[in-house]
């Protein structure tokens, strides 16, 4: 950090919204020392996606995807957010589920973790109710960090602040469904190819497998099935792709779910060893006891009495009882390439910081991550100082560099390019020299150079945040 001190040792930082972005920030804010009061408008006020009123709610996935640090880019995230202290990699880590190569948590133990740790914490004070439209003038320093459900009186203001429209799009959510109505005589586990994972054994998802017949019987059935309509200010609103209704896959080919969530590779039915499954749809543990199960993929936007028609074909489900149904609900976010500077401050207005998916990332680590860096930020302004943004050569880097302004413009006029991303590779600048040997003097062939690559990009990573904490953080980076 550089600058001159503050006059005032601590300056009150006031974070708006306490998903996983917020309630990251909060831990970076106070654990700099400096007071958070930590906004969230639930109870008092809930959205269409949330149940409780828990900090960290989880309302998709309960899955972080991949915990390899030295080949997937959202793997080496984790690293270097537990690196930074992270809050929510560290109840990530004690509330992790069996799930393969995957990161995936207990989300009733994962949530209560966040919020006793914020609670309890001496400098954090938690304030229940509804920012109804922009932060108070007097509050000088905010992360806003309301999420893709954002209240409409405080969207509201934005736009009007920025006179920018939000972009929107439409995000889902996977059934649960209860461990012990899943018929075991025709489902098995098995993690495909076996893969062991954080707190895993190789057999962490249970697979429900499909002959021919079954699966375009299936896909007819989601096509056909009952939908959730659009209100007519909905329908111009684009999906995600990387959180697409297991129906709109359908739509799109008759081998598409094959190809993607239902895909029949890396397993073997120790029903039927000698009968290759034509399909698989699987069940991730979504808690600790073991008792739920989400199904991988199936976000839907089919009305309730569909999904249970429709889902209870599949071989397995057919007594499948549902803990909660999927569901549809709509996300905005900013165009933050041209409202945002380099360390997320709203350009119309510098007290405002914005964090998480309003910013424009994809997904729970992704969203996490910017809550921690704006903290990070807020941190240093309170103290006087100026925070150098961290190296784009790391996870943490390029996602920032992707949100300020790493997309491609648009050449047509009154549009614009800017959409939702996940961390991936493809936001790294290349490496300065790519692996072209093995340790052992032999040449890299095929697939062993992508994966030597991804390697190198994740050590050059690593090492280069190492370098920016010592640098700027005066602390020392975790093992």
């Amino acid at each position: 950090m550089t600058g001159p001190k503050s006059d005032t040792k601590s300056q009150t930082v006031h974070i708006v919204g306490a998903g996983l972005a917020g309630s990251e920030a909060a831990w970076q804010v106070a654990k700099a020392g400096i007071p958070v009061v930590l906004h969230e408008m639930r109870p008092s006020r809930m959205t269409e996606a949330h149940r409780t009123e828990g900090l960290a709610e989880l309302v998709c996935s309960n899955s972080f995807r991949s915990d390899d640090a030295a080949n997937n880019a959202v793997g080496l995230l984790h690293a270097e957010m537990r690196r930074l202290g992270s809050l929510i990699m560290r109840a990530a880590d004690a509330n992790q589920v069996p799930a393969g190569g995957a990161l995936a948590v207990d989300r009733e133990g994962f949530s209560a973790a966040v919020t006793k740790a914020l609670s309890e914490h001496p400098l954090i004070e938690i304030a229940r109710g509804e920012i109804a439209g922009l932060p108070p003038a007097e509050w000088g320093n905010v992360i806003v960090a309301t999420g893709p459900l954002t209240s409409a009186p405080l969207a509201d203001a934005i736009r009007a602040l920025t006179d920018e429209n939000a972009l929107a799009f439409f995000d889902a959510i996977a059934p649960i469904v209860h461990r012990e109505s899943i018929d075991m005589s025709v489902a098995w586990f098995q993690s495909r190819y076996d893969k062991v994972g954080p707190g895993g054994n190789g057999a962490d998802y249970l697979n429900c497998p499909m002959t021919k017949e079954q699966y375009e019987t299936f896909v007819a059935a989601l096509i056909a099935g009952d939908k959730t309509e659009f209100k007519e200010w909905e329908t111009n609103t684009p999906y995600f792709d990387g959180c697409l209704p297991i129906e709109v896959m359908a739509e799109r080919g008759p081998e598409t779910l094959r190809h993607g969530p239902m895909k029949p590779v890396g397993l073997t039915n120790p029903h039927d060893p000698t009968t290759k499954p034509y399909a698989i749809v699987q069940l991730r543990q979504d808690n600790k006891l073991g008792t739920l199960y989400n199904i991988v993929g199936f976000q839907t936007k089919l009305k309730y009495g569909d999904q249970q028609r429709i889902f209870r074909t599949i071989p397995g489900l057919q007594n499948a009882e549902f803990a909660r149904l999927g569901g549809l609900h709509r996300n905005t976010f900013l165009n933050s390439p041209k409202l945002l500077d380099g360390q997320l401050r709203l350009r119309a207005e510098p007290r405002l910081r914005f964090a998480g998916q309003m910013t424009g990332c994809e997904g729970y680590v992704e969203s996490a991550s910017v809550g921690l860096m704006a903290g990070l930020y807020a941190a240093a302004d309170a103290h006087g100082e100026t925070l150098a943004s961290p190296p784009a050569t790391t996870a943490l880097g390029s996602l920032l560099g992707h949100i300020t302004g790493g997309h491609i413009e648009t050449i047509e006029p009154g549009t614009r390019s800017f959409q939702p991303m996940n961390i991936n590779f493809g936001l790294f600048p290349p490496l300065a020299s790519v692996p072209t040997k093995k340790p052992d003097g032999t040449r890299l062939r095929g697939n062993e150079k992508t994966v030597a690559k991804k390697q190198a990009m994740s050590a050059r990573a690593l090492a280069d945040l190492d370098r920016w904490i010592a640098d700027n953080l005066r602390i020392a980076a975790a093992a």
